[in-house]
């Protein structure tokens, strides 16, 4: 969104990314190689991008207060265009996503497991 929009992500938005952007590499590596220890190496990254993501739609929400403010004026992911068809926020979007991972990835350590 941020690259097509051409707005710069917030600080939160940035540590996402940081652990979403390597998911794809690792996950996309052992596919290609059948490895199926590959849930190994990927869950600690999605984790840890679950703690951000679900942080970030907390505080978007504002169910806590933040400690240190995550977006400035120039980089606000609070308002009403980095949402989703009008109304599902990007950080809830990127929570779901990371959940989704986490999820799959536990059903491939369930199947590798037996």
């Amino acid at each position: 969104m941020g690259e097509v929009m051409g707005r710069t992500p917030c600080v939160l938005c940035w540590y996402q990314r940081i652990f979403m952007f390597p998911l794809a590499l690792v996950l996309g590596v052992a596919s290609y190689r059948g490895d199926h220890d590959g849930w190994r190496y990927a869950m600690p990254l999605a984790v840890v991008g679950a703690g951000f993501a679900g942080y970030h739609t907390l505080l978007y929400w504002g169910v806590i207060e933040p400690e240190i403010v995550s977006c400035s004026a120039e980089t606000s992911c609070s308002g009403a265009e980095m949402a989703i068809l009008g109304s599902i926020p990007l950080p809830f979007v990127s929570l779901l996503a990371f959940a989704l991972i986490v999820i799959s990835l536990f059903l491939v350590r369930h199947q590798t497991n037996k």
